[in-house]
């Protein structure tokens, strides 16, 4: 049960968006242009950042949807790639630039001063550019903000994957903006 009350049809960070409209908006639009703004990360590897930071906040809500979504754009239907890089990061189907970002991502998840120089290095050796550095380490600290967000006022965390599909589906087509009816389909 959540701390505040908040809409019952709006779970996890979206009844949290919509309880202050005038601090979402600025949220929203800093991860419109992290996740969905020009970029040399894909949208699929933007998400698939947020997911491995929501994962290592123990972040339900969030890894739960930021999966679903990385899902969709990643096309990972069969070759679960999510749940691969989830499991673990050095073994996972990705490129070496991806891992060197995600790890780098994780550490900001938990601490940014866990990020090193020889993670950077690494990131850079497998051809990371210095916005795709500065990016990673913004979205990891976007998301370790919505992680706690999500949890420190216990909003509401669906469990029926088919919710978290849905999100998915009109996060990917709709973007993180505010617009009327946005949720309708949820």
């Amino acid at each position: 049960m959540p701390y505040i009350p908040l809409s019952e049809k709006l779970p996890g960070i979206t009844g949290l968006l919509d309880y202050r409209k005038d601090t979402a908006f600025h949220i929203r639009h800093l991860t419109q242009i992290l996740l969905r703004g020009e970029s040399t990360l894909s949208e699929g590897e933007r998400e698939l950042i947020a997911t491995v930071v929501s994962q290592g906040n123990e972040c339900t809500f969030c890894t739960a949807a930021h999966t679903a979504i990385a899902e969709i754009f990643l096309n990972d239907n069969s070759d679960s790639i999510v749940e691969k890089v989830k499991a673990d990061i050095d073994t996972s189907p990705v490129s070496k630039k991806m891992k060197a970002l995600l790890k780098i991502a994780r550490a900001t998840g938990k601490n940014g001063r866990l990020v090193t120089e020889e993670m950077v290095a690494e990131a850079r050796k497998e051809g990371a550019t210095d916005q795709e550095l500065h990016d990673t380490v913004l979205i990891a600290a976007l998301f370790s903000l919505y992680n706690r967000y999500v949890d420190g006022l216990a909003s509401v965390t669906p469990s029926e994957p088919a919710f978290y599909h849905r999100l998915g589906k009109i996060l990917k087509d709709k973007g993180y903006l505010p617009s009327e009816n946005r949720y309708a389909e949820l």
